[in-house]
């Protein structure tokens, strides 16, 4: 998977770098082809201390619990075991993505926020992909398939 990342807010394109970044608006140049950008489990069945702790771990409801309609929620938070939010280790921020194609961002603050959000998608089929940054250990991705059968799907591995 070839990635590019933003120099500048770090933020993660799929396959090709944009002409402005979509976050922060810094032009292409600022983006520098790193395909080791993006950790994931080795095994997502049987998670290291590491990854329990920065791996993002997605749930999808068909239903939403606050709009009307076709509207699904995703709920994500950062680790099995809840990463902590202090000024010298935390999650800055959650990048959400479908099918690769960046959606939105939400950041984090440090010892005021838990390192989680809720989005509510009017998309409900393709693959979402969460990627997580830790300003110590980097950013962390995990993926669901939004289109399955059955009320709450969470994460698993998508080739």
């Amino acid at each position: 998977m070839k990635t590019f990342v933003c120099r500048v807010c770090s933020h993660i394109a799929f396959d090709q770098a944009p002409i402005d970044c979509p976050v922060c608006k810094a032009p292409i140049e600022n983006f520098v082809n790193n395909n080791g950008a993006i950790k994931m489990p080795e095994d997502p069945n049987n998670l290291n201390e590491t990854e329990k702790k920065h791996t993002p771990f997605i749930t999808v409801s068909k239903e939403c619990g606050l709009i009307s309609g076709s509207c699904i929620d995703v709920h994500v938070k950062v680790g099995e075991i809840e990463h902590g939010m202090e000024s010298e280790h935390y999650i800055t921020f959650l990048d959400f993505y479908v099918n690769r194609k960046y959606l939105a961002r939400v950041n984090l603050t440090y010892k005021r926020l838990h390192p989680a959000a809720v989005l509510h998608l009017s998309k409900n089929e393709g693959i979402l992909t969460v990627i997580g940054n830790c300003n110590a250990h980097g950013s962390w991705m995990a993926e669901v398939n939004l289109f399955r059968h059955g009320e709450v799907e969470k994460s698993e591995k998508v080739a």
